[in-house]
């Protein structure tokens, strides 16, 4: 017999049980009269404009009772926002779209909870403290006396915001394997799809958005000897270049940690993502695998190991500089340019670094965010900081919030590959979450040597994996299968 004073009085019955009374079949009958008619009275637009509606009302739904969708649907958007702009009229804020699916995303884990506290002790780190001091200096950037409007700090607002929010998403909601999982198949699939789109840019050229977007003024950069630096759906050559060997680096080491289907998954992802990287045109993202496989070779604290790995990355380092070998391959034939230190490219680099030095000595708090660079240049085209090219990540931090926000910056940086590195050498037992760990880690240090001749860190969608892999390899010992399950590994590892 059911003692019905146990039943939880905030269950209801729903779902095709309801249908089962007859409320709810003349709510049903209704609801259908209903939509019938509007969708008799509304003209094509109308009814697109109803089915967004009612798409979006389902996905609330699900965001709300799901949270997790919404780290997924941001990790989905910040791969293919910027290149969908070009498909989209011109102003249009589609940026908003991530800081939207955030906020949902917060709102969602509160709500999802209101009958009780949510628990945010899974945030509670020190990487969580570091992004909030880092935050505030963002913030103090406001009052700044080198900015001139506000409008270049919005529009910059992720260097500050995303980094302290993503973190904190990802501590909440990446908590098991299956989801640390899920979150790598969510970026594979993206990653091939982009190398695919990359593809199809070299074999069939661009359509006619992208044909625009280059007529604009991105041929110069794009257009080399007549040779098209692809760009797939990522905002630039240089994103994709550098994501896609990102990719290259973190999804060939975790398939060690794999078998079967998803083992061959994650090989697949990591050789289109190098595949990806070659046919960018971007010198500067072969530093992603350089610096990324020889960290793993380190992290592995196996001399045998070590010593192939500094041999393997030597070979390479002679094949570009001191051979010529398949120079008849453009995309070959441009990386080798990278390992040339009069390259005129780098020469002007440095030049600018010159530049900025003198402006800068006077200026501990830089020029402002969104005040440096191209970028800059529809805020404010006339103003110095917006006619000096600073290419480097490193230096547009420099150049934005001077030297006082470049340290920070480093120390963060530093602070956690360093932490997640003595965790996976000396702390964490388990092989696996050593391989999984050691990816994120390897694919981080490849991605900040890169960023040094190259703005890859701090633009999408690398910046969102950034984000979220350094709250990831902040806490390895989450991941960590009970010691039983893996002793038997760690006799013949």
């Amino acid at each position: 017999m059911i003692n019905n004073n146990n039943i939880n009085p905030f269950d209801k019955i729903s779902g095709s049980a309801s249908l089962a009374k007859p409320k709810g079949i003349v709510l049903l009958f209704a609801a259908t009269v209903l939509f019938a008619l509007i969708l008799s009275k509304l003209e094509i637009v109308g009814v697109g404009l109803l089915f967004s509606l009612m798409f979006g009302a389902i996905y609330l739904y699900i965001l709300f009772k799901n949270p997790i969708i919404g780290f997924y649907t941001a990790i989905g958007l910040n791969f293919v926002l910027l290149g969908l702009t070009r498909y989209l009229p011109p102003g249009l804020p589609v940026g908003f779209g991530i800081d939207g699916i955030m906020i949902l995303t917060f709102l969602a884990l509160i709500f999802s909870r209101f009958r009780e506290r949510v628990n945010w002790s899974p945030a509670n780190k020190t990487i969580t403290i570091l992004a909030i001091i880092w935050l505030g200096y963002f913030m103090f950037q406001l009052v700044n006396p080198e900015a001139r409007m506000i409008e270049p700090w919005i529009a910059g607002r992720g260097t500050g915001f995303y980094f302290l929010f993503f973190v904190i998403l990802t501590f909440m909601l990446i908590n098991t394997n299956k989801r640390l999982d899920t979150f790598l198949y969510v970026w594979g699939i993206f990653s091939i799809l982009g190398t695919l789109k990359g593809m199809g840019q070299m074999i069939f050229g661009v359509d006619y958005a992208e044909q625009a977007w280059l007529d604009a003024g991105q041929w110069k950069t794009h257009l080399l000897f007549g040779k098209l630096r692809v760009f797939s759906f990522f905002s630039d050559a240089g994103q994709f270049g550098g994501n896609q060997g990102y990719a290259g680096v973190v999804f060939i080491i975790y398939s060690m940690a794999k078998k079967g289907f998803p083992k061959i998954f994650f090989i697949t992802v990591g050789i289109l993502g190098l595949y990806g990287m070659m046919i960018s045109g971007t010198r500067g993202s072969i530093a992603v695998p350089f610096a990324g496989f020889m960290t793993f070779f380190v992290l592995k604290k196996n001399i045998k190991v070590l010593s192939f790995g500094l041999l393997a990355v030597a070979l390479i380092f002679v094949f570009f500089k001191f051979t010529m070998i398949a120079n008849g391959n453009a995309q070959i034939r441009r990386m080798r340019t990278g390992f040339d230190p009069n390259n005129a490219s780098l020469q002007i680099r440095k030049a600018n670094q010159e530049i900025l030095k003198g402006y800068l000595a006077s200026r501990p708090f830089g020029g402002g965010i969104g005040h440096a660079g191209d970028k800059a240049q529809r805020f404010l085209p006339n103003a110095f900081l917006s006619n000096v090219a600073t290419d480097s990540w490193y230096v547009t931090i420099w150049a934005e919030m001077g030297i006082i926000g470049l340290t920070m910056h480093l120390i963060i940086l530093f602070y956690v590959i360093g932490m997640a590195s003595f965790k996976v050498m000396f702390r964490i037992r388990d092989p696996i979450t050593k391989l999984k760990m050691s990816a994120l880690i390897c694919g981080m240090a490849g991605i900040m040597l890169a960023s040094y001749g190259n703005a890859v860190f701090g633009q999408m969608p690398t910046c969102l994996l950034i984000y979220a892999s350094m709250a990831l390899m902040s806490n390895p010992e989450i991941f960590e299968r009970p010691i039983e399950e893996y002793e038997p590994e760690l006799l013949t590892v």
